[in-house]
């Protein structure tokens, strides 16, 4: 009797053994998932930091310069939404005030705008000289914002824009801002193209 059940658990310690034997080479056949495709370029990925998620209270440095961010535009035009932020490198003086767009078209596109004044430049025609370069109508339309923080604008409100392209990732741009009143006066803005990775973002103390 002994012998028998000797025997019998001996069959089933072997038979668990062959089970545990066949539930890993099924584990090691199985291959592992694919990883999903990702973007090389993902502005997420950087170490500098990813401007789509500046917000008012960031501070953003370029070229050796520092800026803080004061405030935010959230724009929104049919199903399409891109963020200006209004930058000042806080010198007390007018010219470290600027602006900052990031939109994705479809790829990440950062523009630094400085305020053009001193003409009375429109965007009546589809090509415009300015300072001796010659800019390209791209795009006319009407958006709506919501505001963060201090940009000099309502909480929400429209703006009526049109974008012109340059060489050499120039940019001229106007905007005029819809109120009760009707549109305001264009304003007309020069931008750089901002290459990757040239520019670091120092998030606020909020974050």
């Amino acid at each position: 009797m002994r012998l028998l059940m000797g025997l019998l658990a001996a069959v089933v310690i072997i038979a668990l053994i062959a089970a545990v034997i066949r539930a890993r080479r099924r584990t090691a056949g199985r291959a592992a998932p694919p990883a999903p495709p990702r973007d090389p370029f993902a502005a997420e990925d950087s170490a500098a930091g990813d401007p789509r998620t500046l917000k008012a209270g960031d501070m953003v440095e370029y070229l050796g310069e520092r800026l803080f961010v004061r405030g935010s535009l959230r724009l929104t035009e049919g199903g399409y939404t891109w963020s200006e932020h209004f930058l000042d490198a806080m010198d007390g003086t007018e010219g470290g005030r600027r602006w900052l767009s990031v939109e994705e078209d479809p790829t990440l596109e950062v523009v630094l705008w400085t305020e053009h004044r001193g003409t009375d430049l429109t965007p009546s025609r589809a090509t415009l000289v300015v300072e001796g370069v010659t800019y390209h109508r791209t795009e006319h339309g009407t958006a709506s914002y919501r505001s963060e923080g201090t940009t000099g604008l309502g909480e929400t409100g429209r703006v009526e824009y049109a974008d012109f392209d340059g060489p050499g990732g120039r940019s001229l741009a106007f905007e005029r801002f819809v109120g009760a009143q009707g549109r305001g006066t264009w304003e007309a803005s020069l931008g750089e193209r901002v290459p990757d990775g040239t520019l670091t973002i120092y998030p606020g103390s909020g974050v």
